[in-house]
Parts: C-alpha cells; structure tokens; sequence
C-alpha cells in the first residue's frame, strides 16, 4: 500500500470532510430520496434521480477519503529546520523576469490548492525546489514558457 505524505493540517481537513460527508450529507441524501420515492413513478422522476446521483459522489468520495486517511504519512513541519528545501517547506520565490513575490508551501497532493498557496510536492515547480537552497535559482518550464525564480526565504510553518 502505497503512502500518502500529508501534512497534519492536511490529515484533518479531510477527516473533517470525512466526517461532514458521512454524519451530515449522507443523511440528508436519504431523506431526499426517500422524500423523492413517495412521489410516485422512479422512472421520470428527476428529483429522485437527481439525488440518487448526489448519493453515488457523496458515496464514491467518502471511500476515497477513507482510502486516503488510511494511507496518510503525516509529517509533523513543527520538527523540520534547515535550509535545504523538502517536503513541508515554505518558500518564499521572486521572479527573475516581473520581480513577482510568491509564497508556496510544498504539500501533499490531495491538499494542494493554489489559492491558499499550497503546491503538491509532484508538481513541476515543487519538483525544481525540492533540495535547493535560499539563494540559489530554479527554471521551471511553465505553460507559458520557462520561468527562473530565485529563492530568498525557506521556514518551516
């Protein structure tokens, strides 16, 4: 069984979907098919359809979810230090080109989200940082062509 790394904010924010999906949504899923079936004819009822659908995605993440915290890897940040750029870091980048700041924290796959500055350590530009050092340069081969960072901050946070 292969594991999943993850940091510990990450193990719990899915084992608080895990919990909503199976203590809230779930139940709330039966109802409205129930609900739905006491209309009568299944065969051209869409609400019944419908909600039979949202019970099957409902269903189908729970076990992914599941299948994830049982593969879970967590790795406490809190005892990671040095300079050199691993699993967990966060990063501080400036593009060479636009003088850009960026912040990124190198993260497991399933809590990557761009939009909260998270990257997943199989990304390309994760990939680039992974054993670098503040400093030192990176090129990453962007849709939109190669782009060089440099590297001016490395914490563990």
């Amino acid at each position: 069984m292969e594991k999943v790394p993850m940091t510990s904010a990450g193990f719990a924010a899915l084992g608080e979907e895990l919990k909503k999906r199976q203590s809230e949504d779930r139940p709330r899923i039966i109802e409205h098919i129930a609900e739905a079936r006491s209309h009568g004819d299944l065969s051209e009822n869409a609400e019944y359809h419908a909600a039979k659908e949202e019970q099957s995605h409902n269903e189908g993440r729970i076990a992914e979810l599941e299948d994830k915290l049982a593969r879970a890897d967590i790795i406490d940040i809190s005892k990671l230090s040095g300079d050199t750029i691993k699993f967990g870091a966060t990063v501080t980048l400036v593009d060479e080109d636009t003088e850009k700041k960026t912040v990124w924290q190198i993260v497991g796959e399933v809590e990557a989200d761009a939009k909260k500055g998270r990257i997943s350590i199989t990304s390309p530009l994760a990939r680039a940082l992974i054993g670098k050092k503040k400093g030192s340069t990176v090129e990453v081969n962007a849709p939109g062509g190669a782009k060089a960072y440099e590297i001016t901050k490395v914490e563990w946070r």
